[in-house]
């Protein structure tokens, strides 16, 4: 069910505390950690404490949470110094979403004038 912890879920597993992660900031809602296969120097993820496959279904059902973790998301950045950065949603399979638990990848550290826009 949306919104409850699911078993199979890295990221479930990761807020309960049962897989490990470097975690950089938490709230009562949304928990932030440092990827374990980072794109950039800093490469941070967001997520929503509640379980949602992507962003645009947290968003439906919960657009507070999902307006966390933007806010989250800038704070992170500010909070490792950073002055520019990316925050990427992917959504699906076929756009590189590996995890289907709402994220937010924060990444910067460098300049990020590559890829898409």
């Amino acid at each position: 069910m949306a919104g409850e912890p699911q078993a199979d879920c890295v990221f479930c597993k990761i807020v309960s505390g049962d897989v490990p992660a470097t975690v950089v900031r938490k709230t009562e809602r949304t928990l932030t950690f440092r990827d374990i296969n980072p794109q950039a120097p800093t490469h941070l993820l967001v997520i929503p404490r509640v379980h949602y496959p992507d962003a645009a279904e947290l968003a439906a059902a919960e657009p507070e949470v999902a307006a966390e973790l933007l806010a989250e998301a800038g704070g992170a950045a500010a909070g490792e110094g950073l002055e520019a950065y990316r925050l990427i949603f992917n959504t699906g399979a076929g756009a590189g979403q590996t995890v289907f638990h709402a994220h937010v990848h924060v990444l910067g550290g460098k300049p990020l004038t590559e890829g898409l826009v």
